[in-house]
């Protein structure tokens, strides 16, 4: 039964749980989440692939909903970003680094895609498309800028007006 992983964390709330990976000459299985470790339910899961040098977020949700990152092929950067103190946390998941990011949604946060990705995120939430409970902080804001590996990421319309 996988446990938490002990990370020190720059950021209140933020939590690393393990993902492994199972496999062999057939192929792989992994388990991507087991409630009991979470600390909150979750109700909605989201797929996403992005290519190389894209960056998705800063995003942040006022009205509750947390995230929780898993990199199912490739390898992610995870930035977050705690809007009351300015601190700021960032750790690469994915092939060599099989956790989960655990990101309470009042942190702004995002991803890079270090490589081509397929990421997987389970939410406390469901979207609301009618009204949805997405905030921007700019990708390049001086406070998570260094963070990243890029200086000139590939970035939605939305993304690029911060």
């Amino acid at each position: 039964m996988p446990e938490r992983a002990a990370s020190a964390q720059l950021v209140q709330g933020v939590e690393l749980i393990p993902t492994p990976r199972f496999g062999d000459e057939r192929g792989w299985f992994s388990e991507l989440r087991r409630e009991s470790l979470l600390p909150r339910r979750t109700v909605q899961t989201n797929a996403s692939f992005s290519q190389q040098g894209v960056i998705r977020g800063l995003h942040y949700h006022e009205r509750g909903q947390d995230d929780f990152f898993v990199c199912l092929q490739g390898t992610a950067r995870v930035v977050v970003l705690d809007r009351s103190t300015d601190d700021a946390f960032s750790v690469d998941i994915g092939e060599a680094n099989r956790v989960g990011v655990w990101v309470p949604g009042h942190h702004a946060h995002g991803f890079e895609a270090l490589t081509d990705i397929l990421l997987c995120y389970q939410v406390t939430r469901e979207y609301d498309r009618d009204d949805p409970d997405e905030q921007g902080v700019p990708w390049d804001d001086p406070r998570v800028k260094h963070l990243w590996s890029t200086d000139s990421p590939l970035l939605s319309t939305r993304d690029s007006a911060g």
